[in-house]
């Protein structure tokens, strides 16, 4: 694989969420606090022609070196088009790519809900951390009481993990006390069709905001490197040109038609 280094109102377009950006002393982060965030690890080799060339190979008599032969960038982006509009996936599981996530407890809960992917995440059970780390929803954040009552809550968690490692109690245990704020970090993988799947829930307005703040930051990075296999992914009300959330919908698959769903640019 390769390694990269580098509502009031009509709803508008483009949904991407940003971070909080709460300034005064009271909202300012301190060395605890993380924001959550995903960045793309590494992906395989030319995701789109990899897509493309399991497709072709689909529909050809011919063999390998027959298929790859003249298989242009314009070929290329043809044969995912009309793969997406024959609802024909399966050739974009052979695009994998590997992120590596920073959030809470809460949002891993629901990211493993995604069975299709593969999680490598760091264990509180080897791992003891040294000082707190959590993260602070920005609804709290945003009101100088609330994040009063949130820190010290999270420093009088993990005073009393940190007195129970010292009294013998195992990690394993003793990260009972903590909770769903605590911070962690995993490696995981997606294929192409599974990350269409994810992006259709978890960029939806009604996805909780954190998970779907890492959504849109892995939609980034991936449209960065493999534009055409997800230039239709996002919300259902932009994937599929309508609502799947029955009476809770938000209602900006109303508005899509006329607006249009959100450029890839932009998001």
């Amino acid at each position: 694989m390769r390694r990269d280094t580098a509502t009031g109102g009509p709803p508008s377009a483009a949904e991407e969420p940003v971070a909080d950006a709460t300034t005064g002393s009271s909202g300012r982060e301190t060395p605890n606090e993380i924001r959550p965030s995903a960045r793309l690890v590494s992906h395989t080799p030319e995701p789109e022609t990899a897509v493309a060339l399991a497709a072709r190979l689909c529909y050809s008599k011919s063999g390998l070196a027959e298929v790859v032969a003249g298989l242009t960038e314009a070929e290329t982006a043809s044969f995912i088009d009309k793969l997406r509009e024959a609802g024909h996936l399966s050739p974009f599981e052979h695009a994998s790519f590997q992120f590596y996530i920073e959030g809470s407890r809460a949002m891993l809960a629901q990211l493993t809900r995604h069975r299709i992917a593969s999680y490598s995440v760091q264990s509180m059970r080897y791992v003891a951390p040294g000082r707190p780390e959590y993260v602070v929803p920005p609804l709290v954040r945003r009101d100088e009481a609330r994040l009063a009552v949130y820190r010290a809550q999270m420093d009088q968690a993990f005073a009393a993990y940190h007195d129970l490692l010292a009294r013998g109690v195992p990690a394993e245990d003793a990260r009972m006390v903590l909770g769903q704020g605590v911070a962690t970090r995993l490696v995981c993988t997606f294929n192409a069709r599974s990350l269409h799947n994810f992006f259709r829930l978890r960029c939806c307005r009604r996805a909780q905001w954190e998970i779907r703040q890492i959504a849109y930051q892995m939609r980034r990075e991936v449209r960065r490197v493999a534009p055409a296999l997800f230039s239709d992914a996002g919300p259902a009300c932009e994937s599929l040109g309508h609502c799947t959330e029955g009476r809770f919908s938000c209602g900006r698959h109303r508005f899509l038609g006329r607006i249009g769903p959100a450029p890839a640019g932009n998001s």
